[in-house]
């Protein structure tokens, strides 16, 4: 159940709806990816999913949809299209509205292809971006018992060895000691106050979370530019993938994301009304640095089964 945007003109619209909708947040003073997740019945911290395949979205598509639970209040972070509702014997409840993700990606014209091998260059790829409507599974009915339950946030005590696994898979020098967290791009290293400095575990590896996300840029990693850019604009930039990503990261482990630098507020929302696609490639880059740490832990948790089985 897509759609193309609708060209150049269809394009700009949907980057400008999504960004305004953050900027009306943001100036609200609520951060779209710190929510009070669990309260009044609503759904607790996980990364939206589709419901049928599990797949996790990406980028951008988290905030659009975590805004959608989180203005109606639904108990889940599971979606379906039109048909999958229907597929799973179920349907979409009558009068309910969908809320559209958007899918980005590029392709080669006809006889470009031909174009680039007779001229000897690479063919030049045409970005696109084509709308999807999905419902929440609270929208829907007649679906079986049970069907796109949320996976449970880890207990208090749980919270420590996940994210201590995380950290020690990711292979980033790891410093505890002083009174700031932060990382040093030109050393590589990561260095956070310990534990007893903060008002509570989840809120120390939020922030050494934070910092990983940091760490993902540097160009052994994923070579992201934003990391080493300098001005405060382009500190920002990075400031904003970091906060992203670490709710990303913390939301797929399922920990409560925190806020680490509200400070940088103003600096976000003039980058949003200066560049309507800039949070779309701060939450595509916040995204593949969660993967890319997630990745490593999955890998480490698959390594550590093999060796105790």
């Amino acid at each position: 159940m897509g759609k193309p945007s609708g060209g150049s003109s269809g394009r700009a619209d949907l980057y400008g709806q999504v960004t305004q909708r953050i900027i009306a947040e943001l100036k609200a003073g609520r951060v779209p990816w710190v929510k009070p997740w669990g309260s009044d019945g609503g759904a607790d911290a996980a990364l939206p999913r589709n419901a049928i395949t599990g797949r996790c979205y990406s980028g951008i598509n988290i905030l659009i949809l975590w805004g959608a639970v989180i203005e109606h209040r639904w108990p889940a972070q599971g979606w379906l299209t039109f048909r999958q509702a229907l597929n799973a014997g179920g349907s979409v409840k009558r009068g309910e509205r969908g809320t559209t993700v958007v899918y980005a990606d590029t392709f080669t014209p006809k006889g470009e292809a031909a174009r680039a091998a007779r001229d000897g260059d690479a063919a030049r790829a045409v970005p696109f971006l084509k709308s999807f409507t999905v419902f929440n599974v609270a929208q829907c009915e007649g679906l079986r018992p049970g069907f796109g339950i949320d996976p449970p946030p880890l207990a208090a005590h749980e919270i420590s060895p996940v994210a201590e696994a995380v950290i020690a898979a990711s292979g980033v020098e790891y410093l505890i000691g002083g009174s700031e967290a932060f990382y040093v791009p030109s050393k590589d290293y990561v260095r956070v106050p310990p534990l007893p400095a903060f008002v509570s575990a989840e809120d120390y590896y939020c922030t050494s979370l934070h910092e990983l996300v940091h760490a993902t840029g540097h160009p052994k990693r994923l070579n992201r530019a934003s990391l080493t850019a300098s001005g405060t604009k382009d500190y920002g930039r990075e400031e904003l993938v970091a906060e992203m990503g670490s709710a990303f990261l913390c939301a797929a482990l399922g920990i409560e994301p925190t806020v680490r630098h509200a400070d940088y507020l103003g600096t976000w929302l003039a980058i949003l009304k200066e560049d309507h696609r800039a949070i779309f490639r701060a939450a595509s880059q916040a995204s593949r640095a969660a993967d890319w740490l997630l990745a490593r832990y999955d890998a480490a948790q698959v390594a550590e089964r093999r060796l105790a089985a």
